[in-house]
């Protein structure tokens, strides 16, 4: 049987690359990509676009009535500091998106779901280094908390419904294909346009801020590997844990003056600084280890050079790497 793959909420920083990596997988016809808007990246026109509210869940069922989807990717969601901007449209995006999804797969029997989590989820009571697959989790931002219900309602529809839902905490993605997209992490996605372009970045977190990160290869190579692993495998339907590297602003900043030697870092603390406070500084993911083989590929020096190359073209630059 044919796979046919849905991505909602397409057009945000994980889900553009998704949909061109799924598409080289499985054809440009079999992976539809929907969002509230269309984007303009070139991958949008190769294959089957869809205009899509995940709130509106007859407009949801119009699409999988349509194209009869095997696999749905789940990416629609308000981001930690524009939830806490718009608390109550956070939590209704977030948790009642995610009911949506999980009745369909009950309803149309989609063969396997997969939804996002956070390091988020965590808190200040939350061991800060090494963070384990199971300790303390206090959330105090509208992201954090919706995360860590949807963590618990994943669990409940698998337990309860059989649903063959697969999740993943991600730290923070760090890419070079779209622009940031409201994260607290965020900043280690703009530091490298500035680098390229003014030389300065104002950073709006404390110069020894470290936080878990993970490049953006490593985090589309995560979300397939547990999307194509054997149910047997997988052994959390909460989320799993995912680390690829950790480092401050700081240290991030030390990388890029490798390559760009007159660049620096202006430091800014604003709210977002206690969003970062309560996340964990690093994160032990040796249950994905071992129940599906999970392995990063790349640290912060080789995330850097691979950035900087990337682009430096966009900016008609030509850097030695």
């Amino acid at each position: 049987m044919a796979e046919n793959i849905l991505v909602i909420g397409a057009c945000g920083q994980l889900g553009t690359e998704l949909v061109e990596e799924l598409r080289k997988m499985y054809g440009n016809d079999q992976v539809i990509a929907s969002d509230i808007f269309k984007g303009d990246d070139v991958v949008f026109r190769s294959g089957p676009f869809e205009i899509l509210d995940i709130l509106d869940k007859k407009r949801l069922g119009e699409v999988l009535y349509k194209y009869k989807p095997t696999q749905v990717y789940h990416l629609a969601a308000l981001l930690s500091a524009t939830a806490e901007l718009k608390p109550k449209l956070g939590w209704t995006l977030n948790m009642d998106g995610l009911f949506n999804v999980l009745d369909a797969a009950v309803e149309f029997r989609i063969d396997k779901i997969y939804w996002p989590s956070s390091i988020a989820v965590f808190g200040p009571g939350t061991p800060a280094n090494n963070t384990p697959q199971n300790c303390v989790m206090d959330p105090n931002t509208i992201y954090g908390i919706s995360k860590l219900a949807g963590e618990r309602y994943c669990e409940y529809y698998f337990r309860k419904h059989g649903v063959d839902v697969r999740s993943l905490r991600y730290p923070g993605l760090i890419g070079y294909k779209s622009d940031p997209g409201g994260g607290t992490t965020d900043y280690a996605v703009s530091i490298y346009h500035d680098a390229l372009t003014t030389a300065l970045h104002h950073c709006f977190l404390k110069a020894d801020t470290e936080l878990p990160m993970l490049y953006m290869p490593d985090a589309l190579k995560a979300t397939l590997d547990i999307m194509h692993a054997p149910a047997e495998k997988i052994k959390i339907r909460s989320s799993y844990n995912l680390a690829g590297m950790s480092f401050s602003p700081k240290e991030i900043t030390a990388a890029i003056q490798k390559y760009i030697p007159a660049f620096d870092t202006l430091y800014m603390p604003d709210s977002r600084q206690e969003i970062a406070d309560s996340w964990p500084n690093s994160i032990d993911d040796s249950e994905a280890r071992k129940d599906w083989g999970w392995k990063p590929g790349y640290d912060l020096d080789s995330m850097t050079r691979d950035m900087l190359k990337n682009l430096a073209p966009r900016y008609g630059l030509a850097l030695s790497l």
